[in-house]
This record gives structure tokens, C-alpha cells and sequence, in this order.
């Protein structure tokens, strides 16, 4: 199991308070709207967890996601017949 902070853009209104208790992981811009890390290291999920739960605005998620392979489509024309045809890409799934 992988672990993510998302912020809902809309909802924060850049208390700051979640870079404070968690600096490893989240950065302020010039403004004082977080700039976060990717993935939350197993050791920090706890302090990640804290920083989420004190938002004062609600805006910070942490998000439990599963490493799986992610398949994405995209369509060719057909050359000779005009029809399409799905071709499905692998987008890796390697851990970062």
C-alpha cells in the first residue's frame, strides 16, 4: 500500500498549518499554498495523518492507493478501412 497527499485547491485558503507540522513532506509557495511530495514514506504516515486531521479548511487528503499497472487507450485509424481500432499501452507501474 502506497500513501498520497491530495489538497483540494479550491477548499484551502493557505493557513500554513499543515507545513508546519509536517516540513518533510509539504513546502508553501510565495502565497502560503502547499506544494506536496508525492508519495508519503511509510514512516511519516502518522505525522501525515496529523497534519491532515488539523487543516483548518478541510483541504488535505491522505489517500491509501494500491501499486497496480495502469492501462491506457488510444485509437488508431485504420488505414484501408477507415474504422478505428483500440491499442492498449502499459504505463509501466514501477514504484518511484
Amino acid at each position: 500500500m502506497r500513501a498520497t497527499l491530495q489538497v483540494d485547491p479550491i477548499a484551502c485558503t493557505g493557513h500554513g498549518l499543515c507545513a508546519d507540522l509536517l516540513p518533510e513532506l509539504i513546502e508553501l509557495d510565495e502565497w502560503g499554498y502547499p506544494i506536496l511530495a508525492n508519495n508519503v514514506p511509510p514512516e511519516l504516515v502518522a505525522l501525515a495523518r496529523r497534519a491532515v486531521n488539523a487543516c483548518p479548511a478541510l483541504a488535505l487528503r491522505l489517500v491509501r492507493t494500491q501499486h497496480q499497472l495502469t492501462t491506457r487507450h488510444s485509437y488508431q485509424r485504420d488505414r484501408r478501412d477507415g474504422t478505428r481500432q483500440a491499442r492498449s499501452e502499459g504505463t509501466g507501474g514501477l514504484p518511484q
